[in-house]
């Protein structure tokens, strides 16, 4: 097996001839300084058509540029075989949809049994070498499509669409009630709840964060709604929705409870029935950093909330 992945190729353009090799990297190739910085400590890092060179050498048209990286692996994860659905997979990308109760990496208390231990276990199997980066998280709870890079440069790219707001991440869930509006926006800042630091809460002094909404079912005792994230505050739309009322289905953490005594047994009834907030990352559309194309990505909603929206239409009427 070569020391190097595949490698990353710029062909210089006409209008380019004479820039600094250096320019060509940060500037066309959209290469961080630190990822320059380390592969010019590498025999092979950074190639102009063929030659290892300084980049401070002028390109021509025509010269192949070339980046590679080395090979890693995540030593400090224990392979194990966990089954996980595989969306989509190149050499540059990960993309899976995420069962409901999989902690995404391991953390103080969940070592084992996490969707990187599966994934490092499946890259062994197959004789592959990759160090587990996912470009996101997903609550524990929470399913759906879930994006892992395979080494630094597709990493910094995604990472760096999702600060530009260019990352399109799209969610379903069900919850409680139904929103005053058929779709609208929620605009409110969040921050840790100082009575208890593992919730979120809205709060003036927090953290910018906006939900977009749209109903696109309503019954009786609950609604279906499609969300888009413009922001990524952790428990952000189990929080907004709670905020305007309509807390998710199942979510212990963020759970109202009503004063009106039969509504409150009818958030007991349904939340007994879903063992986990019933929240799903349906759909993820990027760019995708080595071939340039808008790619998306969808993740069918899960058998326990099927079964929710089965019987919330079957015995609670629609409006």
């Amino acid at each position: 097996m070569s020391l190097y992945y595949e490698p990353i190729v710029y062909m210089i353009p006409p209008e380019e001839e004479g820039m600094l090799l250096k320019t060509i990297l940060q500037k066309r190739m959209n290469i961080s300084r630190k990822l320059i910085s380390k592969l010019k400590l590498t025999e092979q890092g950074i190639m102009l058509n063929g030659i290892r060179v300084y980049i401070s050498v002028k390109v021509k048209s025509g010269d192949r540029v070339e980046i590679r990286m080395e090979r890693e692996r995540s030593d400090d994860i224990l392979p194990e075989p966990i089954p996980f659905e595989i969306l989509f997979e190149d050499e540059h990308l990960l993309v899976v949809n995420k069962a409901a109760g999989m902690v995404v990496h391991p953390t103080h208390g969940h070592y084992t049994g996490t969707l990187a231990n599966g994934v490092v276990h499946y890259w062994q199997a197959k004789g592959e070498l990759f160090r587990f980066r996912p470009v996101h998280r997903l609550d524990q709870e929470t399913t759906g499509v879930l994006v892992v890079a395979k080494n630094p440069y597709v990493h910094q790219h995604i990472s760096e669409q999702m600060i530009a707001g260019t990352v399109d991440k799209r969610y379903t869930a069900l919850v409680h009630g139904r929103p005053q509006q058929q779709e609208g926006r929620v605009d409110g800042p969040i921050d840790r709840n100082p009575d208890n630091p593992h919730l979120r809460m809205v709060t003036p002094d927090g953290y910018p964060a906006l939900t977009l909404y749209k109903l696109e079912e309503v019954w009786s005792g609950g609604s279906r709604i499609g969300l888009k994230l413009e922001s990524g505050r952790t428990h952000q739309i189990r929080v907004h929705m709670t905020y305007i009322g309509c807390p998710l289905i199942g979510d212990k953490m963020y759970r109202i409870t009503p004063n009106d005594a039969v509504q409150r047994e009818l958030y007991d009834q349904l939340d007994a029935r879903m063992p986990r907030q019933a929240l799903h990352a349906s759909e993820l559309s990027l760019v995708h950093p080595v071939t340039g194309e808008r790619m998306t990505f969808y993740a069918p909603l899960p058998d326990d909330m099927i079964r929710m929206q089965e019987l919330l239409r079957a015995q609670y009427h629609p409006e």
